[in-house]
Parts: structure tokens; C-alpha cells; sequence
């Protein structure tokens, strides 16, 4: 067995109020699968939390349409910091997360319609995208995108990628083709005036081959990553002084089959894991293994191996992935059965 990348599984926002992101994200993007809540203290990750372990919040929720989904994350026992500065494109870490959409034009009316901040025109010199930022201060790209997983009447789906800043292009190219197989190099060009910056930026998009994917596979679909490079001022890093699970983009999670092999080869290329669970996590319905490594900015990559997710908690039925075959992605009818989880109103 070695390592599989099945696709993202989720990026991680830190927020203010866990409830009133999730309602509008369910409201307005479609991320309206709630496939798990929990509320624990968030012991491993002292590392990045001071050295004290805080009590969080957390849920994980889904667009069924195709893509990763949104964790929400909200501290319990103090107020989540929000950057001191204004981000600018291309400081060190996540940017923005890029959400597929089918149908840019209707959904950048919608938008307009329900008044967000910062919708920028619909760009068209590379490919079709526009920006804009939620109602919590999170830059979001919706970019035109037709992968379906599941057929719905709706405008996007789910996550396809991050934009993130970074140091040196040439160096996080070789962190994310070794570690997460991002080969194929989709444009790579130097731009100006991107996102009202005066500055110039070499922007770099990068995707997966996904030779082999697995479990959830089909569902998360293949993923975009652009890198961008600030050439002609010094980036700062977005947390700079900040702790994870302060306000903003705190991680990228892949769903991941043979932790143990990425653990050495991490190790091997100078990327050891700056977390593991060792063994396996129960995060309240959902079970498995996980870990965070660091990309050469300091930017956080979650891994997790999934072991259990619930499909009917009710009536006590799970989906256990411990024993299946990593190479096989699970029967769409069985991925399906997670919209028993859709919540149609407000929480």
C-alpha cells in the first residue's frame, strides 16, 4: 500500500460564531450538509495554540453538489483574533479559498443581489473567476468549474482549492508536487494590478493527476491550488502573532489512505509532522487519524485518514472505512446517503 491523495476535505475557518457561519453558508452557497458537530478541547494542537489547550467548537459541513467541505472553528474560552493588518494578495499563507461553480454569471447576481463586500468583476483572461468577501471578512474565489458529484439545483458546489501566498515559488512547487502530488501545472505567468494591488506577482495554478483516489474521492472530486508570489515587496505572514483558530483561513485538510507512509516521506523530505494523532481521533460522530505538517511558509496542511462517519446516528449507523480497499472509491449511492444530514433551516 502507499500513499493516496483522495482530494481536499475540508478548509478550516476560524470565526467568531460557529452557528451564524454555518446558516449562512448553508443559506447561500449550499454547504448544507451538517455531517458533524463536536465541542472538546483541541488537546494536540497546543503547539499552535501557546501552549494551552483550548476548548473549540467545531463543525463540518458540506456541499453535495461535489468538493471539499467548510470546517468551522470557534474558539469556546476566549475571542478569536482577527489579523492586525489588512491581508494583502499574496501574504504568506491562505488567501482565499476557491469554491467550483457552474454557472458564474447567475451566481455573481445572486451575489451582487444579496449585497456582498468587495465583488470584483468576472475575469476572463485566464480563467473564469471572480472574488468576493463573506459576510464574516473571508476572501472567497468562485471559479467556473462543471465536475457533479451529486445533480441539484444549484449555482456551485463545494471547495476546489486555496489561493496561498508564498516566500518562493520554486520551493513550494517542490513541497506541494512531492507531498500532495500536485504535478500538473495548469499556468504560470507574472501578472499585475491583481485584486486592486499595485504589486507584481508571479501566480502559479497547479492540480493533481489523481491516478488513484479512494473513499470519498468522487465526492471531494479534483482539486486547484494557485500559488502566488508577491515580487516587489516583502509579504508578511497572515498569522504573524496570531493563534490557529483565530479569524480566518487556519488550515487545508486532505482526505488522505496510508498516513504512515506520508509520515516517513514527510519526514524523509524535511517536512515532519508537527501533529499526529498516532493512532485515532473521535471527533464526537466521526472518527480517524490526522496530522498537520507545515509548507515551507508555515502554512498549515491537515491530513486525515478517515476511519468512521456517521450516516444515520440515530438508528447507530456508521460507515466504517478502517478495513476497505484505499484504492476503491465508496458506491455514489452510499456517499449519497449523507444528504440524511442536509439541514433546511437556520440553527
Amino acid at each position: 500500500m502507499v500513499e493516496i491523495i483522495n482530494g481536499i476535505q475540508q478548509i478550516g475557518i476560524g470565526v467568531l460564531d460557529v452557528k451564524k457561519v454555518f446558516n449562512w453558508y448553508r443559506k447561500h452557497l449550499n454547504f448544507d450538509v451538517l455531517l458533524f458537530e463536536d465541542e472538546a478541547v483541541a488537546s494536540l494542537m497546543t503547539k499552535y495554540t501557546n501552549g494551552k489547550a483550548e476548548k473549540r467548537e467545531a463543525y463540518l459541513s458540506l456541499n453535495m453538489i461535489g468538493g471539499g467541505g467548510l470546517e468551522i472553528w470557534q474558539f469556546k474560552n476566549r475571542i478569536p483574533a482577527a489579523a492586525i493588518n489588512p491581508v494583502k494578495f499574496g501574504d504568506l499563507g491562505i488567501y482565499a479559498m476557491k469554491i467550483r461553480c457552474n454557472n458564474l454569471i447567475a451566481m455573481h447576481s445572486y451575489l451582487r443581489g444579496i449585497k456582498v463586500s468587495d465583488l470584483s468583476d468576472i475575469n476572463q483572461s485566464y480563467y473564469c473567476n471572480f472574488y468576493f468577501t463573506d459576510l464574516f471578512g473571508n476572501r472567497v474565489q468562485m471559479v467556473e468549474d462543471h465536475y457533479v458529484f451529486s445533480t441539484k439545483t444549484a449555482k456551485n458546489g463545494g471547495v476546489l482549492g486555496a489561493v496561498i501566498g508564498v516566500s518562493d515559488m520554486e520551493t513550494a512547487l517542490k513541497f506541494y508536487s512531492t507531498m500532495l502530488g500536485y504535478t500538473t501545472v495548469a499556468y504560470d505567468n507574472v501578472e499585475t494590478s491583481v485584486e486592486n494591488s499595485k504589486s507584481t506577482f508571479r501566480s502559479v495554478i497547479i492540480s493533481q493527476e489523481r491516478k488513484s483516489v479512494g473513499g470519498f474521492g468522487d465526492l471531494l472530486g479534483p482539486t486547484q491550488l494557485e500559488l502566488i508570489q508577491v515580487l516587489d515587496r516583502t509579504p508578511v505572514k497572515i498569522f504573524k502573532n496570531r493563534l490557529w483558530g483565530d479569524l480566518g483561513y487556519i488550515h487545508l485538510c486532505f482526505d488522505v489512505s496510508g498516513m504512515s507512509f506520508i509520515r516517513e516521506k514527510a519526514k524523509q523530505n524535511g517536512h515532519t509532522f508537527t501533529v499526529d494523532s498516532a493512532n485515532s481521533f473521535d471527533m464526537g460522530d466521526a472518527a480517524g487519524h490526522f496530522s498537520y505538517m507545515e509548507d515551507p511558509d508555515g502554512t498549515l496542511i491537515e491530513l486525515v485518514e478517515t476511519h468512521k462517519v456517521p450516516i444515520l446516528k440515530s438508528l447507530g449507523l456508521y460507515l466504517n472505512l478502517k478495513n476497505r480497499n484505499p484504492h476503491k472509491t465508496l458506491p455514489k449511492w452510499l456517499v449519497k446517503s449523507l444528504s440524511l444530514h442536509r439541514v433546511k433551516k437556520d440553527r
